[in-house]
């Protein structure tokens, strides 16, 4: 995906979908981060219930995972088992990992907070760009190998790409410069 002229057409189909208004992205933008919440408040849950014993938390899981189920399906419109629950780890991870740096910020360290919210968008944006189909399910894989040169698959892959150079990182920039939240 990081030929110039797929970028345009994906651009174009945004902007079609945005004017035709099939997918408002600032609404659309505003919902996954209430999903987030979701997924988080049905860890929550479950922790709870399994610290306590108390079965009402299990209870009240399920309630929350029904609402969550019903809201991610206004955002995915392919609802075959992969791109689901891809799509739903890719917004629980963006949201831990965002925490996480939260946690290392408030603890001053503020490179290491920085490394975990580049980690976090970047999956926020992968999640964009699986659901508006500019990336393709089988091309995600292929295109993580195809971006590591041969010497580096040997070894353990390293993610502290600052520069945006990895599959991820051109993702991410590609996503961001569609997806604007600001907008109203």
């Amino acid at each position: 995906m990081a030929d110039s002229t797929e970028l345009k057409q994906f651009m174009e189909k945004v902007k079609k979908m945005e004017k035709g208004e099939k997918l408002d992205l600032s609404s659309g933008e505003d919902l996954s981060i209430g999903i987030m919440n979701l997924i988080s408040i049905e860890e929550h849950l479950f922790f709870s219930g399994g610290k306590t014993g108390d079965r009402k938390y299990y209870d009240l899981l399920i309630e929350v995972r029904k609402m969550r189920v019903e809201l991610l399906k206004e955002i995915i419109k392919e609802y075959n088992g992969e791109v689901w629950c891809i799509s739903k780890h890719l917004l629980a991870a963006s949201m831990r990992i965002m925490e996480v740096g939260t946690k290392a910020q408030t603890k001053g360290e503020t490179q290491k907070a920085y490394d975990f919210f580049q980690k976090s968008y970047d999956l926020y944006n992968l999640f964009w760009g699986l659901n508006l189909g500019m990336v393709k399910k089988g091309e995600l894989k292929s295109s993580l190998i195809k971006d590591v040169p041969e010497k580096a698959k040997e070894k353990p892959i390293d993610y502290k790409d600052t520069k945006g150079n990895s599959f991820l990182g051109k993702m991410s920039n590609m996503i961001g410069k569609v997806l604007d939240c600001c907008r109203e």
